[in-house]
């Protein structure tokens, strides 16, 4: 009988290949389909952010409006190609959860054996933070997805002797782009400061070629007098940039702490839009063992940069609480680190013996099985029916599409945003009654409605405070 060799079969060949076939298409379909049934609605912060990107006109650009300038203007283009709704507000959150999904994967491969990368890719791509930071319709995913970018293009210039001019120069665009992004201008200080303190960086770049360097410097020196140009036209661009809204500085360390309570409490929610525990504990306990496995070895430029990165995260915290999810980031990495330590160990202790080795899959299945699905449990089930956080989110917009075709629709509160409604629909937004025929009210009509008689009031079956429209008609007095 002919000896069986495991290495030239097909499955064992394209193990990778497969795998990371499956988790893409598995990732992808998460993506564009779980943001309609886990997230009921949108949040105030998402209707903020489709007003501010729909309104976006060519002379604001051109006066130095940039802030969040790439996200806002694909938000933008999806508003009017699909109209005002929740799938098309989150658009380009989907969009640029692919990309980071995507570049976690290149710059963990990039880093880490195959068999590592996959297992700690699929473990963060599939968490219930990454997944949340993806089906949000703000700009808030741009802080990872930027720095995401530069440290695998970084990689790439880093591990080539004489790296190719384009990496460079698509780095200095990324890094120009990058810096309109709140708090990427720490990131763009961090990256000289981290280059500068690491020996190993210091000697890279002391070998590259000029061209790159001076590429390099130019853009970075063109995105800084935009900046400058911006803030000068827009003195308020400042602030966003570098802190939240009423940021003061007593608020830093409480900010701290009040960013990363859903790293360490289980019963704690921020702003109305993080779930606890934001990192499980399995994972928690993974990248622990990664961040111990960093110590020996730490000025390695790879091994450092995750823990530069986690004081990174607190920095940026202290300016604003929700940008504690930039942990996505260096835990991803640290538990690529814990991944790679643990089955050097394992490997370590049967050298010889593949059988123990190929053992070691079941206790491996199990503690995935253990780290992923109770996290897609949790992002599914908890912002659907946590009452603590499910109230954040409006399906107003979906109501009012389902049951409205042409009336006149009164609103009080955010009025510019149910006012993008126009341009898809056959409906006329209007903030205050103005002619005598009937009308359809986002809430009670209230002392004003003294002609106005109620006819029929349109509920959503998701809230506590079920009555949504309220529909009205006109009669005359002594009619």
């Amino acid at each position: 009988m002919k000896k069986l060799i495991i290495s030239k079969l097909f499955l064992y060949r394209y193990r990778f290949v497969i795998g990371y076939t499956v988790l893409l298409v598995l990732f992808v379909l998460l993506l564009f389909s779980l943001p309609l049934y886990a997230q009921t609605g949108i949040t105030e912060a998402e209707m903020n952010s489709a007003t501010n990107s729909y309104y976006l006109g060519k002379d604001g650009i051109l006066n130095g409006d940039l802030v969040d300038l790439p996200y806002r203007v694909i938000q933008k283009l999806s508003i009017m190609m699909f109209g005002l709704s929740a799938y098309a507000i989150k658009l380009p959150s989907i969009l640029a959860g692919l990309a980071l999904g995507v570049m976690l994967i290149l710059l963990l491969n990039r880093w880490f054996k195959s068999n590592v990368s996959l297992l700690a890719s699929s473990l963060i791509i599939l968490s219930t933070p990454f997944l949340f930071l993806a089906g949000s319709g703000t700009p808030l995913i741009m802080i990872v997805l930027w720095p995401t970018i530069l440290l695998w293009l970084g990689s790439k210039i880093q591990g080539e002797k004489r790296p190719k001019p384009l990496y460079s120069f698509v780095f200095a665009i990324t890094m120009l782009l990058s810096i309109f992004t709140p708090y990427m201008v720490y990131f763009a200080a961090f990256c000289v400061c981290f280059v500068i303190a690491q020996p190993h960086l210091r000697f890279i770049v002391k070998g590259l070629p000029k061209l790159p360097l001076a590429l390099v410097g130019l853009m970075i020196i063109a995105g800084f007098s935009l900046l400058g140009i911006s803030i000068f036209h827009h003195p308020g661009t400042i602030m966003q940039l570098i802190a939240a809204d009423g940021f003061e500085l007593g608020n830093f360390f409480p900010n701290i702490a009040r960013g990363f309570a859903p790293v360490f409490a289980w019963h704690s929610i921020i702003d109305g839009v993080f779930l606890s525990p934001l990192i499980s504990l399995p994972s928690f306990i993974l990248a622990f063992i990664g961040l111990f496995s960093t110590t020996k070895g730490f000025f390695a430029s790879r091994n450092s940069i995750a823990t530069m990165l986690l004081v990174f995260t607190f920095i940026i915290t202290g300016f604003n609480p929700l940008a504690a999810i930039f942990v996505i980031l260096p835990f991803s990495i640290l538990m690529a680190h814990g991944m790679k330590y643990l089955l050097e160990k394992w490997y370590a202790l049967f050298p010889e013996n593949p059988y123990a080795r190929i053992s070691a899959l079941l206790p491996l299945t199990l503690l995935f099985g253990i780290m992923i699905i109770p996290g897609l449990l949790q992002y599914i089930y908890g912002y659907r029916y946590n009452p603590s956080i499910a109230d954040s989110f409006s399906d107003k917009i979906s109501i009012i599409r389902q049951n409205l075709s042409d009336q006149t629709l009164l609103v009080r509160e955010h009025y510019d945003f149910y006012k993008i409604l126009e341009a898809s629909t056959e409906l006329s937004i209007v903030d205050s009654i103005q002619d005598k025929k009937d009308i359809a009210v986002l809430g009670p009509l209230g002392e004003s409605g003294e002609n106005y008689t109620l006819s029929r009031i349109i509920t959503s079956p998701r809230r506590d405070d079920s009555d949504i429209i309220y529909l009205y008609t006109y009669t005359e007095k002594g009619e």
